[in-house]
């Protein structure tokens, strides 16, 4: 209360005073704007001079000063700048070194981030798994639908013995290898780029491997395939790149260059492919025990790990089976192992459901019952009845 009133009672004489004394009150006034009148001058002078030096660089050949955004920038680390091209170039070999490394760095920050959530599947919108076999993709719209949803619908139509239409735009199937060939290039047209990847891959299988459904009757390929990999992955398929590293590896379709596979798989890894992130821990741990130094040794093994457990919370089973050798091995701390095991049980549980463990033990039974004497008895009455 005391304090309240003494505001009040200072308040009451500061106002008598400027009302009996008004020469005194002025100059207390005139004294306090101009006071404020300062600190604004001062606070805005300290904004022009902060947006003056941002706005302003320094030459890293001849120090010279100069508005950053007419200045020439470094091409790769982007993050030097010089008042004309002569000093860029006369600076180059001084930069270089420190440029190189600059650039590794900001590409294993890009190359080592956890990936982002995978694609949802437009019915269930569970999260898709990785793997040709777990989803299906769809001719006619384009969609990737998983194994689950699929099955049911096939299933679900074979019992009211209707034909099988789209679980999700409910076009009618393909009649012929012809038609279903047409559609892809249809969605080609469109820029779809799993119908690059799609095509790629029937291309890559070729028909006559002991499959009717394989290769959509076309010739093997794997020249055609890789520059259907290339599109595909250029447009943003993960696992065109995946298998453009593949073929790269295995010196199909092209020569074999194990600097251009790694890069490919890298580029897959990036876009969250967890197959290529698996192998590139892989090939890390291949090249660290393969090296007579220990630095090198410790180096290797420790990115390795880095590519398994990004690849392990994403919900890759192998992966984590190499996070926890290591684990038990002393390469990966506990704290890492407890986080990565955890973010792998939550990504199981966003992709898992009933409908997709009875289409995984479905297609397991196909897969051992394809090439079989009675599938080949199956595909022979089949083909004279004229259905193939």
């Amino acid at each position: 209360m005391s304090c309240s009133n003494t505001g009040d009672n200072n308040n009451d004489n500061q106002l008598y005073g400027n009302d009996q004394h008004g020469g005194a009150g002025d100059m207390t006034s005139n004294k306090k704007e101009c006071t404020e009148q300062n600190n604004v001058d001062n606070i805005t002078e300290g904004i022009d001079s902060v947006a003056i030096l941002n706005d302003t660089s320094i030459c890293a050949a001849c120090g010279k000063e100069g508005n950053s955004d007419d200045m020439n920038t470094c091409n790769k680390c982007k993050e030097v700048k010089y008042c004309n091209a002569a000093c860029k170039k006369k600076h180059r070999s001084k930069h270089k070194k420190a440029c190189e490394r600059r650039v590794a760095e900001l590409y294993d920050e890009q190359l080592f981030k956890d990936h982002q959530p995978r694609e949802e599947c437009p019915i269930c919108f569970l999260l898709l798994q990785d793997g040709r076999d777990l989803f299906t993709f769809q001719y006619c719209c384009g969609k990737r639908i998983c194994s689950g949803c699929d099955h049911e619908n096939r299933v679900c139509n074979r019992h009211k013995k209707k034909v099988v239409l789209c679980a999700f735009c409910r076009s009618p199937p393909t009649l012929s290898n012809e038609e279903s060939i047409i559609r892809l290039k249809k969605l080609m047209d469109n820029g779809n780029a799993e119908a690059f990847y799609t095509l790629g891959c029937k291309y890559a299988e070729g028909r006559n491997q002991g499959s009717v459904t394989k290769g959509l009757g076309l010739p093997q390929d794997y020249q055609k395939a890789c520059e259907l990999f290339l599109k595909g992955g250029e447009l943003g398929c993960a696992a065109a790149h995946f298998n453009l590293g593949n073929l790269y590896n295995n010196g199909q379709g092209v020569e074999r260059d194990m600097e251009k596979a790694v890069y490919y798989w890298e580029l897959a890894a990036i876009k969250g492919n967890v197959r290529a992130r698996h192998i590139l821990g892989c090939n890390e741990l291949c090249i660290g025990e393969n090296s007579q130094s220990p630095s090198v040794r410790a180096y290797r093994y420790s990115r390795g790990m880095k590519h398994f457990i990004i690849a392990a919370k994403a919900g890759h089973k192998e992966s984590l089976d190499t996070v926890t050798t290591g684990f038990k091995n002393g390469v990966v701390t506990k704290d890492e192992y407890a986080m990565t095991l955890r973010a792998y049980h939550e990504r199981q549980k966003e992709m898992k459901s009933d409908a997709r463990d009875e289409a995984a033990e479905f297609y397991k039974q196909a897969r051992e019952w394809e090439g079989s004497d009675s599938y080949w008895k199956f595909v022979t009455k089949m083909k004279n009845d004229g259905q193939l």
